[in-house]
């Protein structure tokens, strides 16, 4: 009965289940502060028009070109559906 009970003596955080168990919530209160830093010092930039049309001016010159209805192969157009761009051919 004895052995039992030098068990229960011991302090708490003398347990490895306590810290395993303490973990957890801590860990994801500081990724959640990491990812407000992050957030309030990399602010996302506006897209003006201006940037939007230099954008699609290099995609013109760098020989990209869009999506055309049915033209593209079944393959490219469920890769590429989301981006409406075809990638140059290597």
């Amino acid at each position: 009965m004895e052995a039992g009970n030098a068990l229960d003596d011991k302090p708490w955080w003398q347990f490895g289940h306590v810290w395993l168990v303490i973990s957890g919530p801590v860990l994801v209160i500081v990724a959640c502060i990491i990812t407000a830093y992050f957030i309030m010092n990399s602010p996302n930039e506006l897209v003006t028009d201006e940037t939007y049309r230099q954008n699609l001016e290099l995609k013109k010159a760098q020989g990209s070109k869009e999506i055309q209805g049915g033209e593209a192969p079944a393959l490219a157009a469920r890769n590429h559906a989301a981006t409406g761009v075809v990638p140059l051919a290597k």
